[in-house]
């Protein structure tokens, strides 16, 4: 039985992180959720250029996609934000 590398099992582990967090923005129901998944998706893509070592991709896909277009979509959720009728105390 052959032994994994341990760039193997790295790569295994964020490919998983990934994919699971790609389907949870899509399927999870919350707007809030998605965001936070949606962080996790692009900062696991930003391990993987690491791997493949392109450190200046990695940083660019953290500073621009999770620094910028993440905080973007925070706010307009905030902003965006109903509160439900049914949860205010009468």
């Amino acid at each position: 039985m052959a032994v994994l590398p341990y760039e193997a099992i790295a790569f295994a582990l964020f490919a998983l992180v990934t994919v699971a967090s790609s389907l949870g923005v899509v399927l999870v129901e919350d707007v809030w959720h998605s965001a936070l998944l949606l962080g996790v998706a692009l900062l696991s893509v930003a391990v993987h250029y690491v791997m493949l070592q392109a450190e200046f991709l990695a940083a660019m896909q953290i500073l621009v996609y999770v620094g910028g277009v993440l905080i973007l979509i925070t706010f307009a959720v905030m902003l965006t934000r109903v509160d439900d009728p049914k949860e205010t105390p009468t």
